[in-house]
């Protein structure tokens, strides 16, 4: 049997990115490393991607934006028309 939907609960709530309390859906990969191999340094990769994925949603990037800002910002303000092998 399926469960009550909540009356609180509406269809555009979909869209939102999931989190756990504050962390960020895409931190619990790393978490779940650290949770099967318990040592310092998979501690501090998930320590660190949490910040990271803490300080993407804080700006209001999404892992996919991220990647094209930085790679615009690789490849600076000239974009050349024709390619450069011509």
């Amino acid at each position: 049997m399926n469960a009550p939907i909540p009356s609180s609960a509406h269809w555009r709530d979909t869209a939102r990115e999931v989190k756990f309390f504050f962390v960020d859906s895409k931190a619990a990969f790393p978490f779940i490393l650290f949770l099967m191999h318990m040592r310092l340094w998979t501690f501090m990769l998930a320590l660190v991607m949490m910040m990271f994925f803490g300080a993407l949603s804080h700006f209001g990037f999404t892992m996919p934006v991220f990647k094209r800002w930085v790679r615009s910002q690789l490849a600076g303000r000239n974009k050349f028309s024709r390619p450069w092998w011509v």
